[in-house]
């Protein structure tokens, strides 16, 4: 069933059964969104907790309304006799819905904003299975391929991270036969946010540890925040016709106020692809590409097109300077517009060595909100992409180390370590090398009505 709205919110679909016995499956706008599944009768799902969170974690032009719940390009119903009424945008890479469901006279009723098409399905994970493969069918380019396990240096150096401080990973990693096949440089190597080329003074020399890393037969890996501008940065500063005009990813990220690369003007997109063909020529095969949310926000840009065209303009450009066996994983996405351009996607907030997240704003970094988003996406691995879950980290300072890391293990996506290898015991060494397992692309589901500690089930 296929209905499109003329224009704002129009009713589609009122339950059967009484508000108080239905739950409702929300899937958030990117990868920081919270998704899970809420009883039909709480006032309202999770909402921003800081006005720039709704940037930064939300869809930054639709908020949700005071009361109810909103799914961007994804929402279900689940009926009292274990039902799910499926509510998706058939086409996310043309036009997102932003899909409500309130609570009217005791029953709930939907309503969306684009077109969107209803499936019914004997249950949740049933009726979010066939929209992936509906979705796949539609929007996959490529065959989905496994990915090796990898080390990352972001949660043990942050953006202090140095040259030497990789090196010295990556000699534990050879010595210990960890089975990381990939070693990622995070953020804290580039000079400025925007200056993806130019090394930050005191890092040393990116292309000496590209070359570290090949020469020990794995694949150097990289992150980009391909879209954001930052104020201070050199290209910002000759280059202010680039940006697009109104969009701001962030105020406060880096000292300094964000603005979002305009991937519409020719010159803004030769010099993108530049950067990762560059980037390629360098030895890095892998890109994690964070906060790419940036891109698809709205604002005045060169050419007149939608967000949502200019972002997947976006990364077909870095797909074509990285190269085709190029791996890329998106973070901080937007999630089902993402599908088809993207290898691994991240598929909830940072996850912290803390368990709790700031406010108790599960769109913001901690382990439940990684936990609580993660198990509500699992369905898309080996349909859409491989699940990023976030990094491993066993180290002793981790607040629960062992529900996280069964986790990862339970959703056999992306295994990556961020731990300070050289401090590690033999004991957290021998528990990482356990996780450190290959992708597996076998579709993965997870019963919502598990229990407090491992369903899907959120009381706000």
């Amino acid at each position: 069933m296929s209905i499109l709205p003329e224009r704002g919110f129009v009713d589609l679909h009122e339950s059967h059964d009484s508000s108080d016995t239905c739950f409702v499956y929300e899937h958030g706008w990117q990868s920081w969104s919270p998704a899970g599944v809420y009883p039909g009768d709480v006032a309202h799902s999770p909402r921003p907790q800081k006005p720039i969170w709704q940037a930064m974690a939300f869809r930054p032009e639709v908020p949700a309304p005071a009361s109810g719940f909103q799914g961007e390009g994804l929402l279900a119903v689940v009926n009292a006799d274990g039902s799910a009424d499926v509510f998706f945008s058939p086409r996310p890479d043309v036009s997102m819905a932003s899909i409500r469901a309130r609570s009217v006279d005791g029953r709930l009723v939907v309503s969306a904003d684009a077109d969107v098409e209803i499936i019914h399905a004997d249950g949740l994970d049933a009726g979010l299975g066939e929209v992936g493969d509906r979705l796949a069918s539609t929007l996959l380019r490529r065959p989905l391929e496994a990915l090796p396990a990898g080390w990352c240096s972001w949660y043990t150096y942050w953006n202090n991270v140095t040259a030497e401080d990789v090196v010295a990973n990556l000699a534990v990693i050879d010595r210990e036969d960890l089975g990381m096949q990939v070693v990622q440089v995070d953020d804290g190597y580039q000079s400025g946010i925007g200056d993806w080329l130019d090394d930050r003074p005191g890092f040393g020399s990116l292309d000496d540890v590209a070359r570290r890393i090949a020469d020990t037969g794995r694949t150097p890996g990289l992150w980009t925040a391909p879209f954001l501008v930052g104020a201070d940065s050199d290209l910002a500063s000759r280059h202010p016709d680039w940006l697009v005009e109104g969009a701001v990813a962030s105020d406060h990220h880096w000292g300094q106020r964000i603005g979002v690369l305009d991937v519409t003007h020719p010159a803004a997109a030769e010099h993108l692809v530049r950067v990762f063909a560059a980037l390629r020529e360098r030895g890095f095969l892998f890109h994690k590409i964070d906060f790419i949310y940036g891109g698809a926000m709205e604002g005045r840009r060169h050419e007149d097109v939608s967000a949502l065209d200019a972002y997947r303009r976006g990364l077909e450009l870095i797909r074509q300077g990285a190269g085709d066996d190029a791996v890329i994983l998106g973070c901080g996405a937007p999630l089902l517009p993402s599908i088809g351009l993207v290898d691994a996607m991240r598929i909830s907030p940072d996850v912290m060595p803390a368990w709790e997240p700031d406010l108790g704003d599960i769109s913001q970094p901690a382990m439940r909100s990684a936990l609580a988003a993660g198990r509500a996406r699992a369905w898309m691995h080996g349909r859409l992409w491989v699940n990023d879950p976030d990094c491993v980290l066993v180290r002793p300072e981790v607040e629960r180390p062992a529900p996280w890391g069964d986790y990862v293990a339970t959703l056999r996506g992306l295994a990556v370590s961020s731990d300070p290898l050289p401090q590690l015991s033999p004991e957290h060494l021998a528990r990482t090398r356990d996780l450190m397992v290959p992708a597996d692309l076998g579709a993965v589901g997870w019963d919502p009505w598990a229990g407090p500690e491992q369903g899907l089930i959120h009381r706000v």
